[in-house]
């Protein structure tokens, strides 16, 4: 959406620069793309008058003229036919960028005369798209003003419009939201009714499909033609291009009220109705001799940009002569046939509401995306049909004259939106923005809001607001985002048990373990082909999507294995037929929250290579291991296995499930059933298995042994080594167990570094020697001390296994 200062300050008093009005949008939550600024683009370019004009005298199509410019009296080469002396125009010096050529200027000689400048078209400064010449401008210009100002040219503004806010389609939309953030005052907006001179001629049907409300009035007498300067002036600044004064009435109320009109040639209509009705579907072969010379085969439109359209039983149709004949497509483009010229003399104004979801299906189907289409889309305010009539008419009469008929309006407007309770203390609960009732209520007033009491109307431009959440959203973007307490969420304290659930904990196990197995992990959509579901038992109503992102992908899948199929026949097709696939994610049973369960599916399609003693393995057993590794991983119990009651899509010999007990199935197993290949068009054979891991019984905790806490000494560790003789057969550890028991405040480690039998040592015995590391805590230890522990562990050795201390 583009606007400019000047056009806001028609709905907007207000002394805010560009600048100032960009800060206000971006702090209320319009997000500005940019500002186009010609000031910047035409800096160098000023006004200059031509004193003199003479033929080059090398060329003839070239003249030499003397120019007065800001910078004195220049020479100047031009080429254009207009140029004259007297003539005021403007003028680019040595060193500017022509933005229409691309060229920047030098002091070049143009046929042995140099040129001191350049007298510039409208088309090479980028204000008109043609010109015949240079700029002619008028006399009382002074020489040295700018271009800009010459031309009026502004600054234009551009932001993006979110789909919930069609009111900021309109400039004044825009102007309400910053009189209520403060950058001035929405000005009154007295829209008169115009009083009809005559009764309209044209009868308006509807339906409430089709189009729910419909306004038009005649007008004639009109003289159409260019629409004056500031018309085509402010359109040509948002992109527009100005066609005739008619025309240019509906784009600018478009733009300036996000309210799209159509006007059409009564003379080009035929009849005296005008219907609003759904495009009809072709007619079946009839057996009249002499076909209708309205009758409907395919209907098509020729519309305003030319191009022919299909119109579909779900589109919007404007039709005349009785409703036979299309016009236009509703809410989207008008028709050729009916399109507004400068000998159009009558004109029948049309303002209707469209229903935007018809519209925007419409604008897809067609590929049109006009300014009408992209406002109608976005929710046009259903109570603007008769006021923008008025308005178009009051525009048209003092543009183009012409004498209006009585207002028609055929259908209902939809119901305003339904008015709720507020309770203005849940502006602090959910904004924290503490603010009084009475600043509450002056912004939601500004914004258009109706209050009473505690009770809230929405405008009904306002259909997104539903809620009070939405209210507080409102005011805090008008108080300002800035306003918003800085206070930092509380601190949650980390849950006990870890990070993951069992659940997660599993499916990362399961991932683990089957990419173990040397399967490929896939990731697919969580939705599939509606009658793919019901082939594996589901496809309920209730699991249909209502807004599918694909027609293929419309329904929430009970199992993970059609998409597993699916992936498998694809790679099959591209020269990969021997695949080993698994995905773990949810499979859904109904819409309620416990029917919503975690799988693991493997799917296998065997295609081994050929082999010379043409023995081949039994994929079957594969699969099977594959599954029972995985429960295995999983720690899951034992568990029955039951063959003969497996669901419909498995093969019913060669297919099983395991399961705790009749109604706690974990995993069903097989050969996939062929009736399903084919109908999914994959080849077989293809095994798999689906594994419920919700049904697996959670594992019973372990005791968790902790350690001590960890004591360090200053004092220094001191180490004694003993050998004792003792039986062969006795094991060292009953040894080490005994020592390191005598005293464990003081005895750190026993550790045996050698075990010797030979020379020296009796026959039948062998010598085990054992340092000992001591660790005071609280003092040094004596030499007595340390004796004294010395002999109680010789003697502990002695009670314990007979050993004796090798001399």
């Amino acid at each position: 959406m583009k606007f400019t200062l000047c056009w806001l300050k028609e709905h907007l008093d207000t002394t805010a620069t560009v600048e100032e009005v960009v800060e206000a949008m971006t702090m209320a939550g319009l997000e500005v793309e940019g500002v186009e600024n010609p000031a910047a683009k035409l800096a160098k370019f000023t006004v200059a008058k031509i004193v003199e004009a003479v033929q080059h005298p090398n060329a003839d199509k070239l003249r030499v003229c003397q120019v007065d410019t800001k910078d004195g009296r220049l020479e100047i080469v031009c080429g254009a036919p207009n140029a004259r002396p007297g003539l005021t125009t403007i003028y680019a010096p040595i060193g500017a960028y022509v933005p229409g050529s691309g060229i920047t200027l030098e002091p070049r000689p143009v046929r042995g005369v140099v040129s001191n400048g350049m007298l510039c078209s409208a088309k090479e400064l980028e204000v008109s798209e043609e010109s015949n010449g240079i700029v002619e401008l008028p006399d009382e210009l002074p020489v040295g003003a700018s271009a800009v100002e010459a031309f009026g040219l502004e600054a234009v503004i551009d932001f993006e419009v979110t789909p919930n806010r069609p009111d900021w389609l309109g400039v004044r939309g825009i102007a309400r939201d910053l009189a209520a953030a403060g950058l001035g005052t929405l000005k009154p907006d007295p829209l008169e009714p115009v009083p009809g001179k005559f009764p309209c001629p044209v009868e308006i049907r509807v339906d409430g499909d089709a189009c729910p409300v419909f306004a038009g009035r005649l007008i004639r007498g009109v003289k159409n033609g260019p629409s004056p300067a500031w018309l085509q002036q402010r359109l040509t600044s948002v992109g527009l291009r100005p066609i005739n004064a008619l025309v240019d009435i509906t784009n600018y109320i478009s733009y300036d009220r996000a309210r799209p009109l159509h006007v059409y040639d009564r003379a080009l209509m035929v009849g005296d109705v005008i219907e609003a009705r759904l495009g009809k579907a072709p007619a079946e072969p009839s057996d009249e001799a002499t076909p209708s010379p309205h009758a409907h085969k395919d209907e098509q439109l020729i519309a305003l940009d030319g191009k022919t359209y299909d119109l579909t039983p779900e589109m919007s149709v404007i039709a005349d002569a009785d409703g036979q004949r299309p016009i236009g497509i509703g809410g989207v483009m008008g028709g050729e046939s009916t399109g507004c010229s400068e000998a159009t003399v009558d004109v029948f104004v049309e303002c209707a509401w469209f229903d935007p979801i018809r519209t925007a299906q419409t604008g897809r189907a067609t590929g049109i995306t006009s300014d009408a289409q992209y406002r109608f889309a976005r929710g046009v305010d259903p109570e603007s049909v008769v006021p923008g009539l008025e308005l178009a008419t009051r525009m048209i009469l003092e543009l183009c004259g012409g004498e209006p008929s009585e207002v028609r309006v055929a259908g209902q407007a939809p119901a305003p939106p339904a008015a709720f309770a507020f309770d203005r203390s849940y502006v602090k609960q959910l904004s924290g923005l503490d603010l009084p009732r009475q600043r509450t209520d002056e912004i939601l007033e500004k914004l258009g809001f109706q209050l009473s009491g505690d009770m809230v109307q929405p405008p009904s431009w306002r259909r997104d607001v539903e809620g009070k959440a939405d209210l507080v959203e409102e005011v805090a973007r008008i108080e300002g985002y800035d306003r918003l307490p800085l206070e930092p969420l509380p601190e949650v304290p980390p849950s006990a048990g870890g990070a993951l659930t069992v659940r997660q904990a599993r499916m990362r196990t399961a991932r683990r373990a089957m990419a173990a197995r040397g399967y490929a992990e896939a990731l697919t959509w969580s939705f599939i082909r509606t009658d793919w579901a019901q082939l594996f038992g589901g496809g309920q109503p209730e699991l249909v999507l209502a807004n599918p992102i694909a027609a293929d992908l419309a329904c929430m899948r009970p199992s993970v294995l059609p998409n597993l199929i699916d992936a498998a026949a694809r790679n099959a097709r591209k020269g990969f037929a021997d695949a080993a696939l698994f995905e773990v994610g949810p499979n859904f049973r109904g819409d309620e929250p416990g029917d919503q369960w975690t799988a693991v599916a493997a799917l296998l399609a065997p295609h081994t290579p050929r082999r010379w003693d043409g023995q081949k393995a039994d994929a079957l057993f594969q699969l099977k291991a594959d599954l029972a590794f995985l429960l295995e991983e999983l720690g899951a119990p034992g568990l029955q296995t039951v063959q003969g009651a497996n669901s419909p899509w498995w093969h019913p010999g060669r297919s099983a499930r395991l399961q705790l007990g009749p109604k706690n199935v974990v995993a069903e197993f097989g050969e996939l059933h062929p009736r399903i290949l084919k109908a999914l068009d994959a080849e077989g054979p293809m095994l798999a298995f689906e594994l419920n891991l919700e049904a697996l019984p959670e594992p019973k905790k372990k005791a968790i042994k902790t350690r001590a806490a960890l004591e360090l000494s200053t004092l220094m560790p001191l180490r004694r080594d003993f050998a004792f003789l003792v039986d062969e057969a006795v094991p060292a550890g009953d040894l080490i167990r005994p020592i390191a028991g005598v005293d464990k405040a003081l005895i750190a480690d026993v550790r045996i570094f050698d075990v010797y039998q030979g020379k020296g040592v009796p026959d039948g015995q062998k010598s085990v020697a054992l340092e000992v590391t001591l660790q005071p805590r609280e003092k040094t230890l004596t030499d007595a001390e340390i004796e004294a522990l010395s002999g109680r562990i010789v003697a502990v050795a002695e009670k314990a296994v007979g050993a004796k201390l090798r001399s």
